[in-house]
């Protein structure tokens, strides 16, 4: 056990026979979903990864939370702390795709088509705003923004690694960068496709790093 100085914050890093307990019956639990998703349904999955990577954001999430206690200090510093991760989950949350500016009507509705983690999600678009919530992404930015509050809380200089996580968002929205890249080589070109088939991927790699930087926080 590390105790963090300043507010109390404290990291336990080995889990306990509970902690694993409880993460297998999570991961079974997953691997339920996933086997019943692909058994009752027609998808036809290319890569077998796509259906393990929502799961890791996830897991990594819960996991990084449960084995971290409440940061605690005082109100006025909970409630700076708390505009900054505000503050830096609607950056997360434009970028990642959560929500933007709309183009179209789409009623409110929850889309269950896609792999579980990736599925349930809600979706909403008008011509000024768009919404969608995947649970993955939603948990996982939600737990970068946690980390950076708890980081603020404890050091200023402590919100330098948390500014690590905006790479977790920019590498989801990966298909953006394809489309500068389509524009440059061509529609049908090698490294545009090579761009796009690595957006999960990138993004989980990316993802698990900036959380591992936020709870273990080596730069301060």
């Amino acid at each position: 056990m590390v105790e963090v100085p300043a507010v109390g914050l404290q990291f336990d890093f080995g889990p306990d026979l509970s902690t694993g307990t409880l993460f297998l019956w999570l991961v079974f639990l997953e691997t339920g979903l996933v086997g019943s998703y692909v058994l009752t349904t027609d998808a036809i999955i290319t890569d077998p990864l796509v259906l393990i990577y929502p799961f890791v954001w996830i897991n990594a999430s819960l996991l990084a939370v449960y084995k971290t206690n409440r940061p605690v200090g005082p109100v006025q510093k909970r409630l700076g702390a708390g505009t900054i991760a505000l503050g830096y989950f609607v950056v997360l949350g434009y970028f990642g795709g959560l929500f933007g500016t709309g183009a179209e009507s789409v009623a409110l509705h929850l889309n269950w088509a896609p792999p579980p983690g990736y599925a349930p999600a809600l979706l909403f678009e008008n011509e000024l705003f768009k919404l969608v919530l995947e649970p993955y992404t939603v948990i996982g930015y939600l737990t970068l923004a946690y980390f950076v509050y708890a980081t603020v809380l404890d050091a200023a200089a402590g919100a330098v690694p948390g500014l690590l996580g905006l790479f977790s968002c920019l590498s989801c929205s990966w298909p953006i960068l394809g489309t500068i890249v389509t524009s440059i080589f061509g529609s049908g070109s090698a490294v545009t496709a090579f761009a796009l088939s690595q957006t999960y991927g990138i993004g989980t790699v990316v993802f698990v790093t900036a959380l591992g930087l936020l709870y273990y926080r080596p730069l301060i």
